[in-house]
């Protein structure tokens, strides 16, 4: 990735933050964007920008372009959570999950793909999820965002060949990241909630946020150039099988 100029959404904390380290580790320059991005380090140019916002957005593009003169990649990270089914989330929840989930993959890609065509080496790597394929429960409005992701990840990936940008999405299980520490702390039983979570894994533990970015980045990078319209699954084996028991079984 050296001399390579990535921009990622979501890089505040989490899989996005571990993915701007990751990326700056292999030599990327990385415009890091977030509604609170991270403290600056060497090579990396935090900006606050809101994915719900094309003006916040097209504004964002604008200073990593002022600052690097380019963008290669682009990591399209920034996401939300819902918790419910069709009958507890309301329109207005519908609404806000889809408006940061899917259309600001949408903004994002709009304001940043004018300049991946004057890159030699162009990506898109999108932020899908198990649920985008396997039906959990207490998720449905945050499954069909993360099932639109996937299907808008394999459209754009089929409208942007022409112009050489390969387009992918990783699909993360279940990752041990601060959001997934708030949805256990709403529990009755924490500890509990968090045991039961990591029994259901059948390798037997939670990802973790470097995992993810280490996909992410093989994705990104020059070394995956033959790859595009994947979506690769970075989930402990939760959406290819199930160990009979959970993880207690061994």
């Amino acid at each position: 990735m050296e001399g390579l100029v990535a921009f990622v959404t979501g890089a505040g904390s989490g899989i996005g933050l571990a993915t701007a380290l990751r990326l700056l580790s292999e030599g990327a320059l990385v415009a890091a964007a977030d509604i609170r991005p991270p403290d600056p380090v060497d090579g990396m140019l935090p900006i606050v920008a809101d994915v719900t916002d094309q003006a916040s957005v097209d504004a964002a593009v604008t200073r990593a372009i002022d600052r690097f003169g380019g963008i290669d990649v682009l990591v399209n990270d920034a996401g939300i959570g819902a918790v419910g089914t069709v009958e507890t989330n309301d329109d207005d929840e519908w609404k806000r999950v889809f408006d940061v989930n899917v259309l600001g993959i949408v903004r994002c890609s709009r304001a940043v793909l004018p300049h991946l065509r004057r890159s030699e080496n162009p990506a898109i790597v999108n932020l899908a999820s198990i649920v985008s394929s396997t039906g959990l429960p207490q998720r449905a409005c945050y499954g069909a965002t993360k099932g639109a992701v996937l299907s808008l990840t394999m459209a754009m990936a089929a409208d942007c060949a022409q112009d050489r940008i390969r387009v992918n999405c990783v699909c993360p299980g279940t990752v041990d990241t601060p959001w997934v520490g708030r949805l256990l702390d709403q529990a009755a039983d924490p500890d509990a909630a968090r045991a039961a979570l990591v029994d259901r894994q059948p390798i037997g533990r939670l990802g973790t946020a470097g995992e993810i970015a280490a996909a992410i980045v093989y994705l990104a990078s020059p070394e995956a150039g033959y790859v595009t319209g994947t979506a690769l699954a970075i989930d402990g084996g939760t959406s290819g099988f199930q160990v009979p028991g959970g993880s207690a079984s061994r």
